[in-house]
Formats: structure tokens, C-alpha cells, sequence
């Protein structure tokens, strides 16, 4: 069975799995914080669904900008995501009188 992922890590490698490669790129189609995204793709790639490398310098600096990292999905990682979403899609929502005869 796979670890658990957070419905911030799900969502970071939905996006790799998308084709966003970079962290800027990422941030802008989650709309997560950096200080969440960055986080959420180092564990993704220790427990290896995202793989990484580093751009050549070289193309950075032709641009004027740091070097990227650029990432992209393994087979678990796909295999992770796709279960992780199979299971959210299985949540159904819960009626507000349920929620308010909870709080009493």
C-alpha cells in the first residue's frame, strides 16, 4: 500500500503529472504557497513519485535567470496519484443538518 498523501501533495503531483515542470510553474497552477510546494516535492521525490533534474547553466543564464529544476512524474508516482484521486472521488458530501446535529 502507498503512503498517504496530503490533498497538498496530491495536488503538487497532479500538476508534475500535467506537464508543470518547474517550481514557479507549479505554485502558479496550484496556487499553493512556496513554502508548501517546495516541501511537498522534496518528500514526493524521497519517496520516489517525482524525479528531478537541474537545467544546464548554460540555458539560465542565455535567459538572465537561476538555474531550474524540473520534474516530472515516475511510474508510482502516476500509479500513487491516480489511486489518491480514485479515493477522494469515493468521498461523498456531507448534508449540513449532519454537521449541525454533530456540533450539538
Amino acid at each position: 500500500m502507498a503512503k498517504s498523501l496530503s490533498v497538498a501533495a496530491i495536488t503538487v503531483l497532479h500538476a508534475v503529472a500535467s506537464g508543470t515542470a518547474h517550481g514557479f510553474d507549479i505554485i502558479d497552477r496550484t496556487c499553493l504557497p512556496g513554502g508548501t510546494v517546495y516541501p511537498a516535492l522534496g518528500r514526493l521525490e524521497r519517496d520516489g513519485l517525482v524525479a528531478s533534474t537541474w537545467e544546464a547553466p548554460e540555458i539560465a543564464r542565455a535567459d538572465g535567470r537561476p538555474t531550474r529544476r524540473y520534474y516530472r512524474v515516475t511510474r508510482l508516482g502516476l500509479r500513487t496519484l491516480n489511486d489518491a484521486v480514485a479515493r477522494l472521488q469515493n468521498l461523498k458530501p456531507v448534508p449540513a443538518r449532519a454537521w449541525a446535529k454533530a456540533r450539538s
